[in-house]
């Protein structure tokens, strides 16, 4: 049962992730709207023409990263915390001879209890060596080699 536990307080983790992201980019999105709606055409002509592209520029970039936050959300609805597998895949929680990792979306530093686990993408390098790994598997990184000590 601890496993689920794990699993969900982890996903939680990359959820708020998310979430935090999505409500800062959210933010961004309606400065520049209130500052396009600001920019009056009695400004002299061709700084409101520059300042109204720069602004255009950011919210274009800033709809780049609302779009990559919503591939993150799709991930995560892939996972389902409540599956173990023997093998490394995505939603797995990994422990070995190094760190510990959670397979799911690159979030960083997550905790449980007192042990440290490090969210990541499946297309990390360190988790597309470690997808279909099992336990007692060896894996070599950056020439440090280290062995898989549990999957769940």
């Amino acid at each position: 049962m601890m496993t689920n536990k794990l699993k969900q307080v982890l996903f939680d983790g990359c959820q708020s992730f998310v979430n935090y992201r999505l409500q800062a980019i959210q933010k961004t999105i309606d400065e520049i709207q209130v500052s396009l709606n600001s920019e009056t055409k009695s400004s002299a002509g061709d700084k409101h023409e520059t300042g109204r592209a720069m602004l255009q520029l950011e919210r274009e970039k800033a709809g780049q990263q609302l779009a990559e936050i919503q591939k993150l959300n799709q991930v995560l609805l892939k996972i389902e915390t409540a599956n173990r597998s023997k093998s490394v895949s995505l939603g797995s929680v990994v422990y070995t001879t190094k760190f510990n990792y959670f397979i799911a979306i690159s979030a960083g530093e997550l905790k449980f209890k007192d042990e440290v686990f490090y969210a990541i993408s499946t297309n990390t390098p360190i988790a597309k060596l470690l997808l279909g790994k099992q336990k007692e598997d060896k894996v070599t990184f950056r020439g440090q080699e280290f062995d898989v000590i549990e999957v769940r």
